[in-house]
């Protein structure tokens, strides 16, 4: 078993209401710390499983059962370069240079402000780069693509996403290896 550490961000709770952490804990949340920031509920996961993907699966369906609402699991999957160099351990001057296309070609497009000085990348993308390059390990891009797809599946509304999970982590998983 693996301790893995992520964040579950929910909503559709009153953090007053009396029986509100326990609702956590008899849920399945005993793994984990519960706060309320900036009008969210972030409940702070250290999940012991054989693979992330069954650790965020186990996780958003705890959360759910507690009567809140998933919005998205983090760490955020929108990067700066600064995140970027953090996250994978190297200096934002080499990640810039990356970015500019002076170390290596076709690093990813940013998403979002996209003309504006502070661009961000999706981290799924970057690490995908990254690992093919062989500065970021595979399982590192394998977690970043799972935590994106189980994003993509609670904007969505689903909850029970273990099987969505292992088949992404599968398949992509192979597509690195090729």
């Amino acid at each position: 078993m693996t301790a893995f550490e992520f964040s579950v961000i929910a909503s559709g709770l009153d953090p007053q209401a009396e029986e509100f952490e326990a609702r956590f804990y008899e849920g399945g949340c005993d793994d984990a710390l519960v706060s309320f920031q900036n009008g969210h509920v972030v409940v702070d996961f250290t999940r012991e499983a054989e693979s992330l993907d069954r650790a965020l699966a186990s996780a958003v369906e705890s959360v759910a059962s507690t009567g809140a609402r998933v919005e998205r699991i983090e760490p955020d999957p929108l990067v700066s370069i600064s995140d970027i160099a953090k996250r994978a351990g190297m200096t934002r001057a080499a990640i810039s240079n990356y970015h500019r296309g002076q170390r290596g070609e076709a690093f990813p497009a940013p998403i979002a402000r996209i003309t504006s000085d502070s661009p961000f990348w999706d981290w799924a993308d970057v690490a995908r780069w990254l690992a093919r390059r062989g500065t970021l390990s595979m399982a590192e891009a394998i977690e970043a693509e799972l935590i994106r797809q189980a994003n993509i599946a609670v904007q969505r509304g689903e909850v029970r996403i273990g099987r969505l999970l292992r088949e992404h982590a599968e398949r992509y998983e192979l597509e690195l290896c090729a």
